[in-house]
């Protein structure tokens, strides 16, 4: 896992490796919500993203209500189709921008 801080725009990228599962949860945590400053806004790159697990999509509802439920400036970018359907069966597309 790859994260950015743009300080600029206060945006916070998380670029996810291959698997997007339990086995990242740390780190997820640590990057998203471990320091307890919210961003305004945070971009989740599933671009080289090939298995994602329930333990994701877990973790994606912790970043939404740590960044402020509905008001939140959540983007999910990159998702390969399979992924982009798992996360639009799931409602995610409701609850997250998929790009």
């Amino acid at each position: 896992m790859n994260v950015h801080h743009d300080s600029d725009t206060d945006c916070l990228t998380l670029h996810l490796g291959e698997h997007f599962d339990f086995s990242v949860h740390r780190d997820f945590h640590d990057a998203c919500l471990g320091s307890g400053i919210k961003a305004r806004s945070y971009v989740i790159d599933l671009g080289e993203v090939t298995c994602m697990d329930s333990s994701a999509l877990g973790m994606l509802l912790l970043l939404r209500e740590h960044a402020g439920a509905d008001r939140a400036e959540i983007r999910i970018v990159n998702a390969r189709d399979e992924l982009r359907g798992t996360l639009r069966v799931a409602g995610f597309d409701k609850l997250f921008v998929l790009h």
